[in-house]
């Protein structure tokens, strides 16, 4: 009798054992954290768009960087690289690399081609300019309205990084400053341009577009996010009620500023999509984007953007 009840209580001493969860003791005696989920390791393959072979890049977390980590992969200086577009080696305005890169996307980095000086003569108030910059302080044309002054000038072109005006030099300035200098230049005057058009393979592509594409923002699969303050993060692309939104920020951006940035008119957005009137978002505006200075009447053309997508 004795031994037996030794045997089923060590049996069941035994199973007691298998059900108690030992935790891991640390020097001072507590419990040890868990260890953290592995990081999700992104590899994104790059070429130069004027052609080369296919390289690797990985751990970046904004433009800056990301620009750093091509230029060592092709033995080149960041400072030749003018821009980037996802999954075309073309000059094409609608692809170029913004805040989002996509985990499948392609990387081509256009670098600096021939340098080009041009001088226009100002005959009326508008230029037909949109511009745009890379992040790292290279501003460059994005579209050249049909009819324009500037569309008659065939020597300027989409994709040229403008390097100076009026000998000015106007490398690390935004876009919105450069679209301001353009601007404010008299009418009825001589003004000149100095340009860099990317390197160009033997493919040459039309100097404008004159239509608007559709896919400025892909949806449907996760994105990198880069941003110019704190780490990387993965995101969802936005649904389609916040791709329209932020396209018609974006094109409002145009209208007033000369200016198009993705990356601004989703920011505009974020800032305004849980405010609940037209004065709380003038006030995020200026928390966030207060070097902007931006008119009255575009913030309300914006504020009604993002309510028409509220009610969507």
């Amino acid at each position: 009798m004795l031994q037996g009840f030794r045997r089923k209580v060590k049996a069941k001493s035994k199973e007691a054992a298998q059900l108690v969860k030992v935790e891991p003791v640390g020097a001072g005696g507590g419990i040890l954290p868990d260890p953290p989920p592995p990081t999700r390791k992104l590899v994104f393959h790059t070429q130069l768009a004027h052609g080369s072979p296919t390289g690797r890049v990985e751990d970046f977390t904004s433009i800056r960087e990301l620009y750093a980590k091509i230029a060592g992969v092709f033995e080149i200086s960041a400072s030749e690289i003018l821009y980037c577009t996802l999954n075309t080696p073309k000059v094409n305005m609608e692809k170029v690399l913004g805040s989002h890169v996509g985990v499948e996307d392609f990387i081509f980095a256009h670098v600096k081609g021939i340098q080009k000086e041009v001088n226009v003569y100002k005959s009326e108030d508008s230029l037909g300019l949109t511009i745009t910059d890379n992040g790292t302080g290279y501003a460059f044309i994005k579209r050249i309205k049909d009819g324009s002054l500037i569309d008659s000038v065939k020597t300027v072109c989409v994709g040229d990084h403008i390097e100076s005006v009026n000998g000015e030099n106007i490398v690390g300035w935004r876009h919105y400053d450069v679209a301001k200098k353009l601007r404010e230049l008299k009418k009825d005057e001589s003004f000149t341009l100095k340009l860099i058009e990317p390197k160009k393979a033997f493919e040459v592509e039309p100097r404008s577009k004159a239509g608007k594409s559709s896919e400025k923002i892909s949806t449907g699969r996760e994105t990198l996010r880069l941003r110019s303050k704190g780490p990387a993060t993965m995101e969802d692309m936005p649904s389609e009620t916040k791709k329209k939104a932020i396209e018609k920020i974006d094109d409002l951006l145009e209208m007033y500023m000369g200016i198009q940035d993705t990356d601004l008119a989703t920011t505009m957005f974020e800032a305004g999509k849980d405010k609940g009137n037209p004065d709380e978002f003038a006030v995020a505006l200026d928390e966030t984007l207060g070097d902007f200075a931006f008119p009255d009447e575009f913030v309300f053309d914006v504020w009604g953007v993002i309510g028409d997508a509220k009610r969507e």
